[in-house]
C-alpha cells in the first residue's frame, strides 16, 4: 500500500473518549503526546541542509533521537486526515469486520512508518504493508453501515509508537526522502463523532 508522501496530519491534543479499550488505553497512557507531528518529524529527523549550522543541526537532532527512542509516542489523526483506512472484509456469519491500514503517518515531507520501507511506487511514494485491524459489527448494522463510515469520513485513528531510527529512500527526481522508522504498537479505529470503537490493531496481537 502507498500513499502520498505530502499527506498532512493534525494531532488533535485531546484526549479520546473515556470508553476506550482497556489494551489500547493502557499503552496510551504510558505513551508521550506528539503535539505536532510535523515539528516531531523535524526535529527527529534533523536533515540540516544549511551548511553552516549543519554541525548542531545534526547534533541536536542526534540529542533529540536519543531521547524520543526511550519513550512510547501517542497522536491522534483527525477524520479528513484518516485516509490511511481501507474496508476489508465483512463476515456477517461471525458478525465481524476488517478495517485495512497502511501505517504510514505523514507531515510536513516526512513521514512515521511501522517497520522501514524499503522502495518506492511509480509516484515516488513509499510502499507499506497493510496491517488488519478486527472489530465486531455492532447490533443492527451491516456491511453497508460499516461501508458508510469509510464513504463519509466518518473515522477517526489513535496511534501510539515508539520510534527506533531513520529511514532514508531514494526521492523520484534526484536526492532523498526520509521518514522514522518505528515499532506502532497499536492503532486504534473509531467513529470521530461519538468515539465509538471500531477497530483495534495491536502489534502483539496473538
Amino acid at each position: 500500500m502507498t500513499l502520498p508522501f505530502v499527506l498532512s496530519i493534525l494531532i488533535v491534543p485531546a484526549l479520546a473518549s473515556a470508553d476506550v479499550d482497556p489494551r489500547f488505553a493502557k499503552l496510551r497512557d504510558a505513551a508521550r503526546p506528539v503535539g505536532s507531528l510535523g515539528s516531531f518529524l523535524e526535529n527527529y529527523i534533523g536533515e540540516c541542509s544549511d551548511f553552516l549550522a549543519g554541525a548542531e543541526c545534526r547534533e541536536r537532532a542526534a540529542e533529540f533521537r536519543k531521547e524520543a527512542n526511550t519513550s512510547k509516542w501517542y497522536m491522534i489523526i483527525n477524520e479528513d486526515q484518516a485516509n490511511m483506512l481501507k474496508p476489508g472484509p465483512y463476515d456477517p456469519v461471525r458478525g465481524e469486520y476488517t478495517v485495512n491500514i497502511a501505517p504510514l503517518f505523514a507531515a510536513g515531507g516526512y513521514a512515521v512508518t511501522h517497520g522501514q520501507p524499503r522502495h518506492t511506487d511509480a509516484n515516488g511514494n513509499p510502499v507499506v504493508m497493510y496491517v488488519q485491524a478486527k472489530g465486531r459489527v455492532p447490533p443492527g448494522w451491516n456491511a453497508m453501515s460499516i461501508s458508510r463510515l469509510f464513504s463519509t469520513r466518518s473515522l477517526r485513528v489513535q496511534v501510539v509508537f515508539t520510534p527506533q531510527g531513520v529511514w532514508a529512500l531514494a526521492k523520484k527526481g534526484g536526492g532523498k526522502m526520509y521518514g522514522v522508522k518505528a515499532k506502532v504498537d497499536a492503532i486504534y479505529v473509531t467513529i470521530g463523532r461519538t468515539g465509538e470503537p471500531v477497530a483495534l490493531w495491536t502489534s502483539d496481537r496473538k
